[in-house]
């Protein structure tokens, strides 16, 4: 049974102990689902199996949300005593996101039963300070609640990031579970068409004085445009179109790809999207959280931002338009048309926040103005690499979440997944991963006047030495 997750809390208002409440029930339903997700694991020892080479055992991702609340709240000021220093270090930094080599374990992780009593002494904390700490209102970036949102957020994003892994995970090793059933249609891919959006101006980021919704720092600041008229098609790329490219040999055809796509094909040997199964009789199935299915031929792909761009210039060839990804700038005029909420996407039009399905559902299921899915079902890749918004500053308690993606070699993501919750549900969230990662996450594509290759690969280089000269 689908269990549709509570909106993040304002930080303002006027009544504390109804606040006090909000809050403790957002973070006990969060930490319940994060719990709830793991279920999937089909014994104990499992949690010791790395879903993805790349990646850690699932047992550092089911300590590591736990962890963060106690190292956030100590930054804070607000916790002076740690719960357990061995596991607060051990559980704290996980991968590294810019090497494409596999992680290795040579760590020697604590039992399952000892890391469940952990998150058992941590929750137990956090209500406490939920009902002890002073508060006021509005909560501001300063004050030690913000820690408690910023720990809680942190966990729905995980929520969002290990359900890839459940994905990733062989199936002999993973179960059915009641909260996350799959949605059950599927049909033939609709057809894509493209749909006009005239110039316009637009603005972007939060003031540093909005304290209505908790924010990650790279939200605030202020960014103008002004965006030129384009096309975008009306769907989300979905698995039957994204076949086409498949089955026209697009995966071993190098033309179709840059060098950073190239390199991502050598390393995986990639043939086909990642949650696609490739079958002995050459047709494909469909991995979901914990099973294969036929494939879903009008859901959405899922493929990193390098297949995305290869599908581009294939079908640019193709169709002798210039096909790309959509800038930051073009989605929020999309979203804006589309009408998909003001502050929270609408999960009563959206496939989002667990409202409607543990999975994606066809791509002509929720639509958002003269288009369909601008919010939900996948998030979407865009051409965009992230930067700060001018007037940005880094939250001295998590100075490692935005600055190191600055650097040319993240892509932003729009819309959020089926899965995302929380901060992830709001219009002005940025979040941004490398190119090569797989999340759920697909794309769709537009037309217009953008950058030529040559000048997208310019900029980044620029971004990249400016974050070099910093960072070093």
């Amino acid at each position: 049974m689908l269990h549709r997750q509570m909106k993040s809390p304002r930080v303002d208002g006027d009544d504390i102990s109804a606040k006090r409440e909000e809050l403790r029930a957002y973070f006990h339903q969060s930490y319940d689902l994060f719990e709830s997700l793991f279920e999937l694991l089909i014994s104990d020892e499992v949690f010791y199996r790395q879903s993805e080479p790349t990646r850690h055992p699932m047992i550092f991702y089911f300590g590591h949300t736990a962890i963060f609340y106690v190292n956030k709240l100590v930054a804070s000021g607000a916790l002076r005593e740690r719960i357990n220093p061995h596991f607060e270090q051990l559980f704290a930094v996980g991968v590294d996101e810019m090497t494409w080599d596999a992680a290795s374990d040579t760590l020697k992780w604590p039992s399952i039963d000892d890391v469940r009593e952990y998150r058992k002494h941590v929750r137990t904390m956090v209500d406490e300070l939920i009902t002890s700490m002073p508060m006021s209102l509005p909560i501001t970036q300063k004050d030690p609640f913000w820690a408690i949102w910023m720990g809680i957020e942190h966990e729905r994003i995980h929520i969002e990031t290990s359900s890839v892994l459940h994905r990733q995970m062989p199936l002999q090793f993973v179960r059915s579970h009641k909260d996350f059933p799959i949605c059950p249609i599927q049909d033939v891919s609709p057809q894509n068409r493209l749909v006009g959006f005239e110039a316009c101006d637009i603005q972007l980021g939060k003031g540093s004085g909005d304290h209505g919704l908790y924010g990650w720092d790279n939200e605030y600041g202020e960014h103008k445009a002004q965006v030129k008229a384009f096309q975008a098609s009306q769907y989300l790329v979905s698995n039957g179109e994204y076949m086409e490219f498949v089955l026209a040999g697009g995966y071993t055809t190098p033309r179709w790809w840059d060098e950073e796509g190239l390199k991502y094909l050598q390393i995986r040997q990639a043939l086909c999207p990642p949650f696609w199964v490739l079958q002995e009789d050459g047709s494909y199935k469909f991995r979901t959280l914990s099973a294969e299915i036929d494939m879903p031929l009008n859901w959405p792909v899922e493929v990193n931002a390098l297949e995305a761009e290869a599908f581009c210039r294939w079908k640019s060839a193709q169709d002798g338009e210039v096909y790309r990804l959509p800038t930051e700038d073009e989605w929020a005029v999309m979203a804006q048309e589309g009408g998909v909420g003001e502050e929270f996407f609408d999960d009563t039009r959206s496939n989002i926040n667990l409202a409607h399905a543990a999975s994606s559902v066809p791509v002509d299921t929720f639509a958002h103005g003269r288009l369909y899915d601008v919010a939900g079902n996948v998030w979407q890749w865009t051409q965009t690499q992230m930067d700060a918004f001018k007037g940005f500053f880094t939250h001295p308690w998590y100075d490692d979440f935005s600055e190191p993606t600055f650097d040319g070699k993240h892509n932003l993501i729009k819309g959020g997944s089926w899965i995302s919750t929380g901060n992830e549900i709001l219009r002005s969230s940025r979040y941004a991963f490398r190119r090569h990662f797989i999340q759920h996450a697909g794309f769709r594509y537009v037309v217009g006047d953008g950058e030529t290759e040559s000048e997208k690969y310019a900029r980044i280089e620029q971004m990249y030495e400016r974050w070099k000269k910093r960072y070093g």
